[in-house]
């Protein structure tokens, strides 16, 4: 199986098991903002963020 087969949904859900890796929800019209390099998204959920450090 190549991993251009596999949904976003699994990708996310294996991705979010391993170690340097931290999965944030952001739930339905909750707001978030997120600022990095000196560019800010700010926007509603749903919305899942993966934080890697590895």
């Amino acid at each position: 199986m190549e991993l251009k087969d596999v949904s976003t949904k699994k990708l996310v859900k294996e991705l979010a098991k391993r170690e340097g890796v931290e999965l944030l929800s952001v739930e339905p019209y909750e707001p978030y903002s997120i600022t990095a390099g000196g560019q800010t998204v700010s926007d509603s959920g749903p919305v899942v963020i993966l934080r890697i450090w590895d």
